[in-house]
């Protein structure tokens, strides 16, 4: 049956015509706040290839960087972000021919996710079609990622490629809001009461000594 049962058409892809460009890259400008020193990309071929695929929108179609699958067709992107995201849309460009991802799988806020891990249910999953001018979305459940700070990928086959899986270009559309601090100001907060009492415990309890 495959991609016969997934009703994409009206509710979760369509092209962007009619979209000014320069609107286009303010709205896929979510690559910014990507913590990209510690983006992991697992069965890359070539170490650290799999961040030249978060770019900015106008340099889509730039070819000179991409990611190639090495073991297999599989590949798994672990992306934290600078602060919260509201994920809702993407936008993918992959290889020539049968080297394109045939399907993707979102899993949100589960960190240092391995291939071991994905027997277990993602958040979201498209059937990807050839997109080669990156003007095709796949527009998210918002509800569901309404606040992300870890994003995994995982691009399970390719179209008839065999092992060799290319992807060129991976966009994300959303808004970003920047992490809270104040959960950190409260911990060194409460280490500090928790200090004076065992200091004031101690001194009751010499205290008490000297009397009896």
């Amino acid at each position: 049956m495959g991609g016969h049962d997934h009703h994409h058409g009206g509710d979760c892809e369509h092209e962007n015509n009619g979209i000014d460009p320069s609107e286009m890259g303010i709205m896929y400008s979510l690559y910014q706040k990507i913590d990209i020193d510690h983006v992991v990309c697992l069965n890359e071929e070539e170490e650290d290839s799999g961040k030249h695929v978060f770019k900015a929108w106008e340099d889509r179609l730039d070819k000179e960087k991409f990611v190639d699958s090495d073991a297999d067709e599989e590949l798994l992107f672990n992306i934290p972000f600078t602060g919260n995201i509201k994920l809702k849309g993407l936008i993918l460009i992959g290889g020539e021919e049968g080297t394109h991802p045939s399907k993707i799988r979102l899993y949100k806020n589960r960190q240092h996710m391995t291939f071991d891990d994905m027997a277990l249910a993602c958040d979201q999953e498209f059937e990807l079609h050839r997109d080669p001018e990156g003007k095709l979305e796949y527009n998210t459940k918002v509800v569901t990622f309404s606040s992300v700070h870890h994003l995994t990928i995982h691009i399970p086959g390719n179209m008839g490629g065999g092992e060799l899986t290319r992807l060129y270009y991976l966009g994300l559309r959303g808004e970003f809001s920047p992490a809270h601090r104040h959960g950190v100001t409260i911990c060194n907060y409460e280490l500090r009461p928790n200090a004076a009492d065992l200091k004031d415990k101690s001194l009751h309890e010499t205290a008490n000594q000297q009397v009896q």
